[in-house]
């Protein structure tokens, strides 16, 4: 996968709200290596069994976890308004909780989680040949041909660093909200910036790869969602919406369950593999959550959040439509592995998988109220310190 890149409130709605953009005119070295360990290098542990129709269930002791950490977990999820957290490890359920009416059929929004979606079905679509991420998405958006935006790649649109134009007006007030035809909009903006120069949690140019992947594959990404990504694994009660025109939504928009979310965790886990096929490639995964893929945010791969060390931008407007302040050095959840990596959501949707652990771990729910906190963090090291084998 090419690592060379070129350097030189409305009504807060339901998606993940952007982060102010970070400017740099530094160069990324050709083939930046990654960092955390390589899938092939796990532990066999890693890589267990995957659930078919249902899950396979193993006791929290049994699974090499307290249960009265993980019962004490669960309290203050409950505190924090969530809807659900399930909990597994090694492919096995270990402990699930619902509240408020929920049940594991319940589907809601997932906001942002979406990004990471769309993510895979572009590493499946590279996979299956019709697009590399070396492509100028031009090629499959003709309004960009003869403009700046010429110069925007698919690998642009995955790393947030395309240049496209962002504020938070027209992102969310604009295009979250208000507009019927949200591909159209995302496309019909200003290229701001070459690509690579800043880094924007950038909604509008996300929602752009749905124009990208229907022309590159030929098929609604709806349905290409449902055929390739969620039927294989097993994520029955999960499925990619549309704007009012129609349009699949790509930056937000995947109604789903706590469980369905597990699976696809797991998929990640596991390198794109389930079940003995490979859903979507290993060099893929790799490339999406192995390194950050611009030197802009090193917590950033392709529409995945991750723990490796550097300059990083929180996620807090991602997931909390709160002001994330500037860039700082560190890593996004200090204490956990190098390896963990987030799908995260507005209202904090989380998918935390700790390849190195065996674990994946989801919330769901709405915004913890005022004074709570519960977080990619909270989730992630609750879980980890709840484990006795480590």
């Amino acid at each position: 996968m090419r690592r060379a890149r070129r350097l030189p409130m409305a009504t807060v709605l339901v998606c993940g709200l952007a982060l102010a953009a970070c400017a740099d005119t530094s160069r990324h070295g050709e083939g930046a290596p990654a960092t955390g360990t390589p899938v092939e290098d796990l532990p066999p542990s890693t890589r267990g069994q995957v659930p078919g129709d249902s899950w396979a269930r193993a006791e929290p002791a049994d699974a090499g976890f307290d249960p009265d950490k993980l019962d004490a977990l669960a309290e203050q999820a409950e505190r924090a308004a969530s809807s659900c957290v399930v909990v597994t490890r090694d492919g096995e359920l270990v402990a699930e909780w619902y509240w408020g009416g929920a049940s594991p059929e319940t589907r809601r929004e997932a906001f942002s989680v979406t990004k990471s979606v769309t993510s895979l079905l572009v590493g499946i679509a590279q996979d299956s040949g019709a697009l590399t991420l070396e492509d100028h998405a031009a090629e499959y958006v003709p309004q960009w041909r003869g403009t700046p935006a010429e110069a925007v790649t698919v690998e642009d649109l995955l790393s947030n660093d395309s240049g496209r134009h962002w504020d938070l007006a027209t992102d969310y007030g604009q295009m979250a909200v208000r507009e019927r035809d949200k591909t159209a909009f995302a496309i019909g903006l200003d290229q701001d910036h070459p690509p690579g120069e800043v880094w924007a949690y950038n909604n509008s140019a996300i929602q752009t790869l749905d124009a990208v992947l229907e022309a590159a594959t030929g098929q609604d990404p709806v349905d290409y969602a449902r055929e390739r990504l969620f039927d294989p694994i097993g994520m029955r009660d999960s499925h990619l919406t549309r704007d009012a025109a129609g349009n699949a939504l790509t930056f937000m928009g995947l109604r789903t369950t706590c469980r369905d979310l597990a699976r696809f965790g797991l998929l990640v886990a596991h390198g794109g593999e389930w079940g003995g096929e490979q859903v979507v490639s290993r060099r893929f995964v790799e490339a999406a959550t192995g390194a950050p893929s611009t030197p802009l945010n090193a917590a950033y791969g392709y529409l995945f959040w991750l723990n490796h060390k550097g300059r990083i931008a929180s996620p807090r407007l991602a997931t909390s439509g709160t002001d994330g302040g500037s860039s700082i050095e560190g890593r996004l959840v200090p204490g956990a592995p190098g390896d963990a990596v987030w799908a995260l959501g507005f209202r904090n949707q989380i998918v935390a998988i700790v390849p190195s652990a065996g674990v994946v771990a989801v919330r769901m729910g709405d915004a913890p109220p005022a004074g709570t906190v519960f977080d990619q963090a909270t989730l992630t090291l609750g879980v980890l310190d709840a484990l006795t084998d480590r």
